[in-house]
């Protein structure tokens, strides 16, 4: 079970599933009863549109073509997958139901219903909330900074611990970034059994790279300031036994 916390700062659902939309590098289509895993082969226009470049022979090109305009004929899936290993690591799934339409060698897809899927549980999101919704503009660099974090200074991480409550860190095991975006940075505590999640809202909103370091490091600031939580503390005793 996950941690029960506010979420302070945090993006929408629309601004989530553009976000998605925005990262993800591959995409399940189910159309006409089959499905296709497609790597590389979609593309996303500013207003939230997905087109779908595949061969001419596909049976996706044969299902537009066919399919009832006006009448859902196809889901497209997309997972967000957390870059750092870490358990539970799809982070959101999201579905967009709807049809195809063939358009100058693509296939532009027009949604008729989008849900996205967190660990707080699903939403249905709003096509006119998707379509106007920009993706964080931190989300295509993201898998990039949270690895360097992780892997590079796993020194600020275990810092970054002392801005979280001591009932959030009980019998903690490991923690690792999970997500960041432009509102703050969420990290994954590991348990011996089972996990949890804990946001770490910056003062700001971070717009760019250069200003979600100036973030991280007035983070780093706070957390050095404060006392090592005693359960992490008693945890690390424990392990060096």
């Amino acid at each position: 079970m996950g941690d029960r916390h506010t979420w302070a700062a945090a993006p929408s659902a629309a601004e989530r599933a553009r976000s998605v939309l925005a990262a993800a590098w591959s995409c399940a289509v189910t159309a006409e009863g089959g499905r296709e895993e497609l790597v590389g082969a979609h593309t996303v226009g500013a207003d939230g549109r997905v087109l779908l470049h595949v061969p001419e022979d596909s049976t996706l090109v044969t299902a537009a073509i066919c399919a009832p305009r006006g009448e859902p004929s196809a889901v497209l899936e997309f997972a967000d997958v957390a870059p750092v290993p870490v358990r539970s690591r799809i982070r959101a799934r999201l579905w967009l139901a709807g049809w195809f339409a063939p358009e100058e060698g693509h296939l532009a897809f027009q949604p008729s219903r989008a849900v996205l899927r967190e660990a707080s549980g699903a939403v249905v999101v709003d096509l006119g909330d998707l379509s106007a919704a920009r993706p964080d503009p931190l989300a295509t660099a993201e898998a990039k900074l949270l690895t360097h974090l992780a892997d590079a200074h796993p020194d600020a991480v275990e810092r970054l611990t002392r801005l979280v409550g001591p009932d959030s860190l009980h019998g903690a095991v490991r923690v690792q970034p999970l997500a960041v975006d432009r509102h703050g940075l969420t990290l994954r505590i590991e348990r011996a059994r089972g996990n949890g999640d804990v946001r770490l809202p910056f003062h700001a909103p971070a717009d760019d790279v250069a200003q979600l370091t100036e973030r991280m490091h007035v983070l780093l600031a706070q957390a050095s300031a404060a006392a090592c939580p005693r359960s992490l503390q008693r945890q690390r005793t424990d392990g060096d036994r």
